[in-house]
């Protein structure tokens, strides 16, 4: 028995994915079936069946047909799959180690204006050159980011999908369809013993010429691809950790129908206190620490509800979690981080809790060491974790969407009259305004700040800045 039971091909559209079939096919024990999952037909246009279940019985339970494949009289059955083709099966394929994947690239450029020009003159293969239909495409700039993007997305989840697996696929480009090679590597991978004495020729390229000619506009098109950052260079790394919703950490309001999803490091207190001020009980005694299954009971008994979070100044919220979790030592520090954090990274804490001596000059000194600290922390730098309370606030946000995320993002300056103005929408008659959040710290933040620390913390933090809009803590 082989290793795999069947294939899929993952293509898309003007990739050499039907020459990849047809030599595929000409291996004997291999059966390429066409693009099985494709919406608007089955296996091939003007077909309506594919051993033996029809189209409207692949819509009604489509992993019967995956059965059907992994059964093929015909030898090693497969298919071609697009990233736009029925999304029920990718996650069956993905899991299954074995289901053998072959992933077919080809510059998006090309495949862009391939597409274009077949679109133009609907000649999607070419057996014949005396047929052969010319015409030239218009190039589009946004149509082509759509394109890139969208090839970029699908290639991305089936890396990640492959990598967290433990599984590997076969990655050839178009290029490589013209080695014979290459061809019969493919068929020693998938596990089949018949090789290729040469490559089909019955499928000609349809457009031999250089892009800039088979494009009406090569002008625009010239000027707009110079303004794609085609290497990634203005990416920033991102090595923190993925994090779920953390719904334990969600604070529901007792009777007001909104829910409080908190970022770490933010104003959590004085929301906290907020809400519970809206219903008149203690702020302990809010709904607190609800599982998944908690929360949608919650939401049932409170129709009309809305969820908000509070974002916080990445200077004002990297100085608090400083000073909470850090400095000092009593409950809710970070002690054996603390520990390591003198020990290891030499910043200059006190020994326990500051004490007299301990002036502004000490607090920035051990609160730059600490930014220090975090930039390698994120970086993937450290054997420390990397806690929620330091982690980037579009982290925490990204997390939010694996269970819902919030109808209301706003900033800790914009509590005072958007909190009211929510609750008000809810239906509450006299909404408070929340208590602005305490101080933290020996020393304030006011006293340390200058254009120096904005800096450094910008340069920790700057996918916040940039995704949030934050400007300098300063200018508040």
């Amino acid at each position: 028995m082989g290793e795999f039971d069947y294939f899929v091909i993952f293509a898309e559209m003007r990739t050499g994915s039907n020459f990849l079939e047809t030599n595929l096919n000409a291996l004997a024990g291999v059966a390429c079936r066409g693009e099985a999952f494709n919406p608007h037909f089955i296996g091939y246009p003007n077909r309506d069946e594919f051993l033996g279940i029809t189209r409207e019985a692949r819509d009604d339970d489509p992993l019967a047909l995956i059965a059907a494949v992994r059964g093929d009289p015909d030898g090693l059955g497969g298919f071609r799959y697009f990233h736009d083709h029925d999304p029920r099966v990718l996650d069956p394929m993905l899991d299954d180690p074995r289901c053998a994947k072959i992933v077919l690239t080809r510059n998006p450029l090309d495949s862009y204006v391939s597409w274009k020009i077949a679109q133009t003159t609907g000649q999607w293969k070419l057996t014949d050159v005396k047929r052969r239909k010319a015409a030239k495409a218009r190039f589009d700039a946004n149509e082509f980011a759509d394109h890139v993007e969208a090839l970029q997305g699908f290639q991305r989840l089936l890396l990640h999908r492959l990598q967290t697996s433990g599984q590997t696929a076969f990655y050839i480009a178009y290029e490589d369809l013209h080695d014979l090679d290459v061809m019969n590597g493919l068929a020693k991978w998938l596990g089949v013993g018949a090789r290729l004495d040469q490559l089909d020729q019955s499928l000609k390229p349809q457009n031999p010429i250089p892009t800039t000619e088979k494009v009406t506009n090569p002008e625009e098109m010239t000027s707009a691809l110079a303004g794609l950052d085609r290497f990634n260079l203005t990416r920033t790394p991102n090595f923190e950790p993925r994090r779920g919703p953390a719904v334990p950490t969600y604070v529901a309001a007792a009777e007001t129908p909104l829910l409080y999803m908190p970022v770490r490091g933010g104003p959590e207190a004085a929301v906290a206190g907020w809400l519970a001020a809206l219903d008149g009980i203690e702020a302990e005694a809010l709904p607190r620490k609800m599982t998944q299954k908690d929360l949608r009971h919650w939401k049932r008994q409170h129709p009309g509800h809305r969820s908000f979070t509070v974002l916080r100044h990445p200077v004002a919220r990297a100085h608090h979690v400083f000073c909470t979790r850090i400095l000092d030592d009593g409950p809710g520090s970070f002690r054996q981080i603390r520990d390591t954090l003198r020990r290891k990274f030499k910043l200059p804490l006190p020994k326990s809790a500051p004490g007299d001596g301990y002036d502004a000059d000490a607090h920035r000194a051990a609160f730059l060491g600490f930014l220090d600290f975090v930039k390698m922390n994120l970086a993937g730098q450290t054997a420390v974790r990397v806690d929620g309370a330091w982690g980037t606030q579009a982290q925490m946000l990204s997390g939010f969407a694996d269970f819902a995320l919030p109808d209301l993002v706003l900033r800790e300056d914009e509590m005072a009259h958007l909190l009211p103005e929510l609750a008000r929408r809810v239906g509450h008659g006299a909404p408070p305004a929340p208590a602005p959040a305490a101080a933290q710290g020996p020393v304030a933040l006011s006293e340390i700040y200058d254009a120096a620390l904005e800096e450094r913390v910008a340069d920790i933090y700057q996918r916040d800045y940039m995704m949030f809009g934050f400007e300098s803590w300063g200018a508040d």
